[in-house]
């Protein structure tokens, strides 16, 4: 991986030679990348604010490229951002300059991912599941509630399950108050929003640090069992810990992260089996795993779309494009997961006994570390829940979901179902 050295700040042009740039949104995202996929394993792109990016969308030109030693993370390569030229609250900067591990390169992001490996232990990620067990109960109880006091029997089950199980179970985890939780909530989906207003992008940022602000100096000062006090108090064999700023910085991608990936991936869990009632039998009768209906969700509906940025250090060819140096670049987990060169003509069918390794967690140095957790949580929710309610379905047809209005996110803002 580069070294995480910046050049000294240049402007690179990002041509569009060829079809006009795809101007991404949060339409109807499988349609929009099986287009994309068929014009290249790399495609020009325009984010808000009309910037010029590039996408890629193809599985095995995705894998190299997150693995590729000279594609950095760290926002000093991001050319239009070091020359002046994002226009004013640009709703993405949070993604180029949040310091924590998904900004940082070579020795400073194996310094920051070693100081919080440290404190997200597999003991401390066990510990939770006892703790995953109970809120699932409690939440199908309130689903069940929720339904009974509509008059169609219909409850919005992101609302009242998907949401909930996560931002608890993270919330736990980092030692955050019951009180901050739906505000955290509420601005993550600011921040991780693509069409959020650009007035209101700097303020929720200020709002989501103030608060993570007031639970750091909580936990400096009254220590608990958690993820939090673990990360202050945690050192490298050198002495080396994590400035406030890092600190701040990694609790805010724990809490986006944490939360926001495992209710989508749950949501759009349901709605596939849904969807598609032959693979949900498959898994009441003994032939698939729920471990099996996670991971065909995480490669069949990715809970992360096209997730930013990483920058080429140089010009890059993938495939048959040529990525600019200094080109933030956007690597879709949605169009890799449904690639036909690497999972056959079928690759858009939801098929549980596919057994098929996915990129939706990343690769390489920057893989999730919080994948065994959501895997986790999502196998005891989906459990959970279809064996509390075995008729559950939804109360509306498909194409009438709503995406939410991100294309870093993928889910529907709300899933109604009857529980049967």
């Amino acid at each position: 991986m580069t070294d995480g050295r910046c050049p000294v700040p240049h402007a690179a042009p990002v041509p569009h030679d060829g079809p006009a740039p795809h101007r991404l949104d949060p339409d109807d995202q499988h349609a929009v990348n099986d287009r994309l996929r068929a014009r290249g394993a790399a495609v020009p792109v325009l984010l808000p604010g009309d910037v010029p990016a590039y996408a890629v969308t193809r599985h095995e030109e995705l894998k190299d490229f997150l693995t590729h030693p000279d594609v950095a993370k760290n926002a000093c390569h991001f050319a239009a951002l070091q020359s002046g030229e994002l226009p004013p609250g640009w709703p993405m900067l949070t993604f180029a300059t949040v310091r924590g591990m998904t900004t940082a390169d070579g020795d400073d992001h194996k310094r920051l991912r070693s100081l919080v490996t440290r404190a997200f232990t597999p003991r401390r990620m066990e510990a939770l599941r006892p703790v995953v067990h109970e809120l699932t109960g409690t939440l199908l109880d309130r689903l069940g509630e929720a339904a009974a006091a509509d008059p169609d029997g219909v409850a919005d089950l992101r609302r009242h399950f998907a949401l909930p199980l996560p931002m608890s179970v993270i919330s736990q985890l980092l030692g955050v108050d019951a009180v901050y939780q739906d505000r955290l909530h509420e601005l993550s989906n600011e921040i991780v929003s693509t069409a959020t207003a650009p007035e209101r992008v700097p303020e929720a940022n200020r709002e989501m640090v103030a608060i993570l602000g007031q639970v750091a100096a909580a936990r400096m000062k009254d220590p608990g069992d958690d993820l939090t006090s673990a990360l202050i108090a945690t050192r490298a064999e050198d002495g080396d810990r994590l400035s406030e700023e890092e600190l701040i910085g990694t609790l805010m991608l724990t809490i986006i992260a944490g939360h926001e990936t495992t209710l989508n991936l749950i949501t759009n869990a349901v709605r596939a089996l849904c969807n598609h009632r032959d693979q949900l039998e498959l898994v009441r009768s003994g032939s698939a795993t729920w471990d099996d209906v996670v991971e065909e969700t995480l490669r069949y509906d990715s809970p992360v779309s096209y997730f930013p940025f990483r920058y080429p250090t140089r010009d890059l060819p993938v495939g048959d494009a040529v990525i600019p140096r200094g080109a933030p670049v956007l690597v879709s987990y949605t169009s890799a997961g449904r690639d036909e060169r690497a999972y056959g003509p079928d690759a858009d069918r939801f098929v549980v006994t596919r057994a098929a390794r996915h990129l939706s967690f990343g690769h390489g140095a920057h893989f999730c570390l919080g994948a065994p957790l959501a895997r986790m949580e999502a196998v005891i929710a989906l459990e959970g829940l279809f064996t509390r309610f075995p008729g559950l379905d939804l109360a509306v047809a498909d194409d009438q979901l709503v995406p939410h209005r991100s294309f870093v996110g993928n889910s529907p803002q709300k899933l109604p179902v009857t529980l049967g």
